[in-house]
């Protein structure tokens, strides 16, 4: 694994707006380099492809624990939520996506920083962006990235589950560049798989006393969010979703997956896995000198604080209301002064591809640059 420098494409920033991206630059900062990528062995992609299998294996488990121990408690969800957690957990409500953030340096195995497992983002740079970008700047090499074939698998499972006539809405926030390309690519895969996708933003959705509804009146039967669980779960709004009377992707379960109390949860299931790292929720001697404070839920790198020897980075924000939990302090690897960390893809349970996100600060945000990535199909470097 080594991250290389290289010459960006003639016209790139072209390229990129053909493809619909056009967020290459976020709050006056590069989202998207090409000026560098990173490079991996075979050996290295199947250890990754391995491991995120595994991974996720081990959350399914942790699912079925919290369910059948209903600790809606400690998991910060109210009882009510946690009925309904194990109805569509029972009936097995389907998942279309999620990432794991991986720390992985080429050398010792991938270890678990946390799974961005019900509205994760990066999704169309990963599956398309830097696809066409190993086509044109690297088009004897390959890429882990089955992204795309599995997604449109995955949208036709869910369409095999529906009735013919079934729609599925989209919502998300259309001010907000990454989770409208988000959306708008799933529900592209969505259509290539032969299910009707209509668009609608968060603040559209309505209830008629009965069920959701989009502006047409129309009944909301699917919908697919970029809206968290942990802020539906706390308005008034979102007590209607207990009716039951739409469902969901991603699926309510994975409430407990993209919840950081699900890391002291697999270090207590799985203590040692050569996956995971040392996790409480509380301070604890196992972390050594060395930890990181995560709010139990939290996003994009706020209010999350690195301690050790010699290192302290702190970022902020609005999170931590609800408890945090400790996690070892796994240090990113580092290249030409970047921390690289390694988002794994999970598409309908299978591994799917990699998306390569550095910064100059330890701890990852939304803005961190986005990097594309190939590997040696023979086996070299």
């Amino acid at each position: 694994m080594r991250r290389e420098i290289i010459a960006p494409r003639p016209g790139w920033q072209q390229k990129l707006e053909q493809l619909g991206f056009d967020f290459y630059v976020l709050d006056s900062k590069a989202y998207w380099t090409e000026q560098a990528c990173y490079a991996f062995t075979a050996d290295q992609i199947d250890e990754l492809e391995a491991s995120t299998e595994e991974l996720h294996g081990l959350c399914l488990k942790a699912v079925e624990h919290v369910v059948a121990n209903r600790l809606w408690e400690r998991m910060r969800i109210p009882p009510a939520w946690g009925d309904y957690i194990e109805r569509v957990w029972r009936r097995s409500d389907p998942t279309i996506a999620g990432r794991f953030d991986l720390a992985y340096d080429g050398r010792n195995p991938p270890k678990l920083l946390e799974y961005n497992a019900d509205t994760p983002t990066a999704l169309y740079e990963a599956a398309v962006v830097q696809w066409y970008w190993l086509k044109d700047a690297k088009p004897g090499a390959d890429q882990f990235n089955s992204i795309h074939e599995k997604l449109i698998e995955a949208w036709r499972g869910i369409l095999a589950r529906l009735p013919p006539e079934a729609l599925v809405h989209f919502a998300r926030f259309e001010d907000h560049p990454e989770d409208l390309a988000t959306s708008e690519y799933l529900r592209d895969t969505a259509l290539q798989a032969g299910l009707a996708g209509k668009p609608i933003s968060v603040a559209q959705i309505g209830w008629n006393g009965r069920r959701f509804t989009d502006p047409d009146e129309m009944p909301i039967q699917v919908l697919s969010k970029l809206y968290p669980w942990e802020w539906m779960v706390r308005e008034e709004f979102g007590a209607h979703v207990l009716t039951d009377t739409t469902a969901f992707l991603e699926p309510a379960w994975k409430m407990i997956l993209s919840n950081k109390m699900i890391l002291p949860l697999l270090w207590e299931g799985f203590p040692n896995h050569r996956n995971l790292l040392p996790a409480f929720d509380s301070e604890h001697p196992d972390l050594g000198r060395a930890f990181v404070k995560k709010p139990i839920f939290g996003r994009e790198g706020h209010n999350v604080t690195v301690v050790g020897p010699g290192v302290f980075d702190t970022a902020g924000g609005n999170y931590g209301t609800e408890g945090f939990v400790w996690q070892a302090y796994e240090p990113l690897p580092v290249f030409d002064g970047n921390y690289a960390l390694v988002g794994s893809w999970v598409i309908d349970g299978k591994a799917a591809g990699i998306g390569m996100r550095e910064d100059e600060r330890r701890i990852t945000h939304n803005n961190s640059r986005f990097v594309p990535h190939y590997f040696n199909p023979t086996g070299g470097p």
